[in-house]
């Protein structure tokens, strides 16, 4: 047993790496020839502002005195360059943005590889074709474009914005730097990370927001003058005003809400069209007259919209060439899955049915053609990956199937028994079965995309006791699996948690929690002759702790109202309660009942200072259904002849049940499988709740 859970994990870890070759595997291709133009450039140098975390709206709105947040740029967009929207792609990040605006691809998945902190394949990039760049901004940022510099392009970086002044004094003065800032294809970058820091501390629709936009506008002003007066007003110099992501208006940004993917983008100075006025403009929306600039002509950047067909044509090819071994690959991953469920589902039968009863035991001459076809074929698949020359990990992700499968076919007498087996059930109920599982697993598979498929599965579990004796047999339990299923069904349909805190739900939980504790203590006390002083101070103190983390959320959502921070208590409180969570449950008595009530009060405890809003009352329910069901399974029991039916009181947590004694398999069976994967699928809501 040992020697299959080994090589089970083995077989997942190699299937699990195989997602990166499949998959997350970098569209960027290398080796081809860098292309120039013959032809003069209108501009020596260019200025690139990029304000992190800038949204459109709040860019070119008006505030309720009918006046620009940004007077400087509006003044650009009127009379001195072009302006639009540029449309941003999932994910709203700062790297993948910034990567997009300077080097002209959107995010590569290979970077999971390196935790979504930067890019594992180098890349071509504006800054890496320039003959000198001076970047000004977040380290985070600027080290990113400098590590795929080549030689002959020199990379400043400088971390903090006021070294701009310093910079262009010390260049009047000093001769060299003076010559490489006169030069052609030179490259000034600013990074401006105020805004995004004021929208996740405050808000986009705070006041903070707002001011630094205008602070932003004011700076880029002084950066223009007094870039204009040293080069002397020389027309050489153009300017790109933009942001990498927007943001939502509780403060993140990462998905693909409009409020994170449209951003300002605004040009001018050589080689961009002045502003045009217009009568009229098609858009499908209606910013034009919000923000009182519909008779300037709006030019969104859109890659596509240029070239549609050439585009259209290069994107096919690079698609089929990153895609091209995907179909082979997910071939063969897919039979080692299948094979491996298969041989692990005939060592179940196999153990706990009578099918391999009837298997023959006597000892014949081993036959040499299975192995010996199986030998072949691995032979035939690594002689044509071989030619193919492709890497090692694809001889693992192909040749793994063909032990699996000899293993497998090893067995065929029991899979011969096994669909006999299955061929002696009525062809209607057989029918009827493949059906309820048929259709129970594409719920499961399409609440990956509709949560609300949750619901509709959490309904049929509702229905579940009135098909079985066990509405007649346990009503109280039967009711309690119907109220608890159909009040766990309502979660899927709520609307995701944003920002918005809603603290008195919180509060609700916790104060259901400490009414279940007490509920829970009273009834442990009436029922046990002696109640250790242990164990009731263990309840008492985990019940402090669900008041304590009550208290912690409470506090904190008032600082944080009032702007001033999270308080240095309440941080010390919460990384206690975090702690103890992991230790108090083994503390508590090892009866079942008691263990795991304890380990429901410690998670609550962590769980309710995670909280802002009806997301605290999913855990609640969710294991007062898990409570229910062990009770269920116990009712479940008599209906197999089981002479003994312990209670769920007198469970032992620590006991160890011996799994070499012969137990039948049973279709309830089945159902409880189903039921664990669906208890497991609707643990993914937590996070869903959230984002």
């Amino acid at each position: 047993m040992l020697l299959f859970f080994i090589l089970g994990l083995l077989v997942h870890f190699v299937f699990f790496g195989s997602i990166f070759d499949i998959y997350f595997t970098s569209p960027l291709v290398h080796g081809m020839t860098p292309q120039f133009t013959p032809l003069p450039p209108p501009a020596k140098r260019l200025v690139l502002f990029v304000a992190d975390g800038l949204r459109a709206d709040t860019l070119y709105e008006l505030d309720e005195n009918g006046n620009s947040r940004a007077p400087f740029i509006r003044n650009i967009i009127m009379h001195e360059g072009s302006w639009g929207i540029s449309h941003t792609r999932v994910p709203t990040e700062s790297r993948p943005g910034h990567v997009a605006l300077i080097a002209g691809f959107y995010e590569d998945v290979s970077a999971v590889a390196k935790g979504w902190k930067e890019n594992p394949v180098g890349f071509d990039s504006l800054i890496n074709e320039s003959k000198y760049t001076w970047s000004w901004g977040s380290p985070d940022i600027l080290t990113m474009f400098a590590k795929g510099k080549k030689p002959q392009t020199l990379c400043h970086l400088y971390i903090y914005s006021f070294l701009w002044k310093e910079f262009f004094h010390a260049a009047g003065n000093n001769q060299s730097l003076f010559s490489k800032v006169n030069e052609e294809k030179i490259v000034f970058f600013l990074h401006l990370l105020g805004i995004d820091t004021n929208g996740h501390a405050h808000r986009p629709t705070s006041r903070e927001y707002k001011d630094n936009v205008k602070v932003v506008d004011d700076g880029i002003k002084e950066i223009v003058s007094m870039l204009e007066h040293f080069y002397g007003n020389d027309g050489k110099t153009a300017f790109i005003f933009t942001s990498d992501h927007g943001m939502t208006d509780w403060g993140f940004h990462g998905a693909g809400h409009p409020s994170e993917t449209l951003t300002p983008f605004v040009t001018w100075g050589a080689g961009i069209k002045y502003p045009q006025k217009v009568s009229a403009q098609k858009f499908d929306d209606a910013f034009l007259k919000e923000w009182k600039l519909e008779n300037w002509k709006r030019q969104d950047i859109h890659q596509v919209s240029l070239c549609k067909e050439l585009i259209h044509l290069a994107l096919k090819g690079l698609s089929y060439y990153h895609t091209y071994d995907r179909f082979f690959l997910g071939i063969n991953v897919v039979l080692g899955f299948v094979g491996w469920t298969s041989y692990a589902a005939l060592l179940i039968i196999k153990s706990h049915s009578n099918l391999a009863r009837g298997v023959s035991k006597e000892v014949k001459k081993p036959s040499h053609l299975l192995p010996c076809s199986f030998i072949a074929i691995g032979v035939l698949v690594a002689f044509f990956l071989l030619i193919q020359d492709c890497p090692w990990t694809y001889y693992v992700y192909c040749l793994l199937p063909m032990p699996i499968w000899y293993a497998v076919l090893r067995e065929f007498q029991v899979i011969q028994n096994f669909v006999i087996s299955l061929l002696t059930f009525p062809p209607s109920q057989l029918v009827g079965y493949l059906f309820v599982f048929t259709l129970g697993i594409e719920v499961l598979v399409l609440s990956f995309f509709y949560r609300y498929m949750l619901t509709a599965g959490l309904i049929a579990f509702a229905c579940w006791p009135f098909i079985t004796q066990l509405w007649t047999r346990a009503k109280s339990i039967s009711l309690s699996w119907i109220f608890f299923s159909l009040l766990l069904a309502v979660f899927p349909l709520m609307p995701v948690v944003g920002r918005k805190p809603d603290i008195f739900l919180v509060m609700g939980a916790g104060l259901l929690v400490l009414l279940l504790s007490l509920s829970v203590v009273t009834s442990l006390i009436k029922r046990k002759d002696h109640f250790i002083n242990e164990e009731l101070l263990l309840h008492l103190f985990q019940m402090l702790s669900i008041v304590l983390s009550m208290c912690v959320a409470y506090t904190t959502h008032d600082s944080l109202r009032k702007k001033q921070g999270l308080p240095l208590f309440n941080q010390i409180i919460s990384w206690i309660t975090l702690a103890s969570s992991f230790v108090l449950p083994l503390l508590s008595p090892t009866s079942l009942f008691e263990r795991l009530f304890s380990i429901l009060l410690s998670s609550m405890s962590a769980y309710l200072l995670l909280s802002t809003g009806y997301e605290a009352l999913f855990p609640l329910v969710l294991s007062c259904l898990m409570f229910v069901w062990i009770q269920v399974e116990q009712e479940t029991l008599q209906q197999h002849s089981v002479s003994y039916k312990q209670k769920v009181t007198s469970l032992q947590f620590t006991c160890h049940p011996d799994i070499t004694q012969f137990r039948q398999l049973y279709l309830d069976d089945v159902r409880r499988a189903f039921f664990l994967f669906c208890s497991l699928s609707l643990c993914r809501l937590l996070p869903l709740t959230l984002y």
